[in-house]
């Protein structure tokens, strides 16, 4: 491209047209893949309208490698149109070099040439432990696998970790739900699990609790207050209320794991924040960052009392808040690290995993099976000693890609500020936010499934939410998916039995 502009129009190389031309992604894929806007920046000194600019490079082209065609849009655009086929092929051959590569003698080591240390650790699906998975975890764990698994198919060492919020809110929402809603004992508990659909109930007492919160005649609020209770004597762990949380989160991630086995999803290895907290991990991490001063306790205003960390100019607020950020809203410049409270924000947290998974925090989990009837076992972290097993390497990445939604973008920016603060500049580069959109319902959608979609008619969608229980289960839209499938083949198939279709769970 930049020699036939040199060529045609008698430019340099080094003439800024050519040095600094712009490539575009255009808005529409019918539009194509590359968008070049050169014409724009030649209209002027040639003294021609950019479309003409447009066609007279189109046109001097000619046939360019791995290009199907080339087109001048109307506006005075440059659309190229990729040859697909070229650029499968291409990458297929280099992928299978690439795998020849990691199995061959390295002339320089001796070795493989993809070492352990060039580990890549996938984290997704994270689903909170308090209720049925739903239409938007699967999009999650769905682009997650995909993404490990085109890693592997490079060759790359992959670690396909799940993290699971043991000690969060939306657990204890739960207990407060089974305790104050249906004043259950972890002995009523323990039976509600062995005799019905444990992970449905538990998404209509989230619901339920919600409600029972919002519907609070107190000005005080006292329901919340035994909220930040039950998420304090979790966090602290020894007493009845962490052990109906651990049994409840232990159960739900069972049936998470079931979930998602139907679509043939596997992890290698489970993190509970709760190990997290018992191991110290936090402190450790915030040792680090109060001695940079990236963190430090606040003194005055609002957040008085709250160690928080100042948020760089490109760490943009989220548009939509969670709860702990809309308490602080009108604090645009500070996020809260640890709440004046002495407990750990989520953001405290994941920095602390993060710097884990890289390797830097000079404090490692132990180890147990989880389950042995996996295809290979799976692992989850511990903080019992008494629990430690013989186990692979985990963690010590050289790249960490965290599968979230785009609600979660803030969060991830910070934990790369966070590292970057540390001296961590290579890592906080090489950590990444695989982001995506939120699932919504079409009004027709939500209307068929029962839910009262009034507070939405504004919008052209419906909001999925689990505080409200508003949300496609998963396995209700595999089981749909499964029997529309086998109705399918079944019509097709006249002379087969009508022998599938129903879940195995």
């Amino acid at each position: 491209m930049a020699e036939t502009v040199g060529r045609l129009y008698g430019l340099p190389a080094a003439d800024p047209a050519i040095a600094e031309m712009a490539l575009e992604t255009p808005p529409r894929r019918v539009l194509g893949d590359i968008a070049v806007p050169i014409a724009f920046a030649l209209a002027r000194r040639l003294r021609k309208a950019p479309r003409a600019i447009a066609q007279e490079l189109a046109g001097a082209l000619g046939s360019v490698d791995g290009v199907a065609r080339v087109e001048a849009a109307p506006n005075g655009y440059l659309n190229f149109f990729l040859d697909r086929a070229h650029w499968a092929q291409r990458w297929l051959g280099d992928s299978v070099r690439l795998q020849a590569d990691a199995t061959s003698p390295s002339e320089k080591s001796g070795g493989s040439r993809l070492q352990a240390e060039d580990k890549v650790i996938v984290e997704h699906t994270a689903i909170n432990p308090n209720k049925a998975a739903h239409i938007g975890h699967l999009r999650n764990a769905a682009l997650g696998d995909a993404f490990g698994r085109l890693l592997r198919f490079q060759g790359r060492p992959v670690e396909i970790q799940n993290y699971i919020d043991d000690t969060g809110v939306q657990v204890a929402d739960v207990v407060v739900g089974f305790r104050e809603l249906d004043r259950q004992t972890l002995a009523g508990v323990r039976g509600l699990a062995g005799s019905t659909r444990f992970d449905y109930y538990c998404w209509d007492l989230y619901a339920k609790v919600t409600e029972w919160y919002a519907a609070d005649p107190d000005p005080a609020k006292p329901r919340l207050k035994i909220r930040t209770a039950a998420l304090h004597d979790i966090e602290h762990g020894g007493n009845d209320t962490a052990e109906m949380a651990a049994f409840i989160a232990d159960r739900i991630v069972r049936a998470h794991l079931k979930t998602m086995g139907r679509m043939n999803i596997r992890y290698d290895l489970l993190t509970w924040e709760g190990d997290i907290l018992r191991m110290k991990f936090w402190a450790h991490a915030f040792e680090f960052l109060k001695k940079t001063g990236e963190v430090f306790l606040q003194t005055e205003g609002k957040l008085e009392g709250c160690w928080v960390m100042k948020i760089a100019e490109d760490a943009e607020k989220p548009e939509g808040a969670d709860a702990e950020d809309a308490e602080n809203a009108e604090e645009q410049r500070e996020k809260v690290i640890v709440r004046s409270d002495g407990t750990v924000t989520y953001v405290g947290k994941d920095m602390a995993l993060q710097m884990w998974k890289f390797g830097l925090l000079g404090r490692d989990f132990h180890y147990r099976v989880f389950d042995e009837s996996s295809p290979a076992p799976l692992w989850s972290t511990s903080s019992d000693p008494a629990e430690s097993a013989a186990h692979p390497p985990f963690g010590h990445a050289t790249m960490v890609c965290n599968v979230i939604d785009t609600r979660q973008a803030y969060l991830q920016k910070l934990l790369k500020q966070a590292l970057a603060a540390l001296g961590f500049e290579d890592q906080a580069r090489r950590s990444i936010h695989y982001s995506y959109e939120m699932v919504a319902l079409t009004h027709t959608t939500a209307r068929e499934l029962g839910y009262d979609a009034a507070d939405d008619t504004g919008k052209p969608f419906v909001e999925v939410s689990g505080r409200k229980g508003l949300g496609v289960k998963a396995d209700d839209l595999l089981d749909r998916l499964t029997g529309k499938a086998a109705g399918e083949v079944a019509s097709r198939n006249t002379e087969f039995p009508r022998t599938c279709g129903a879940r195995r769970r």
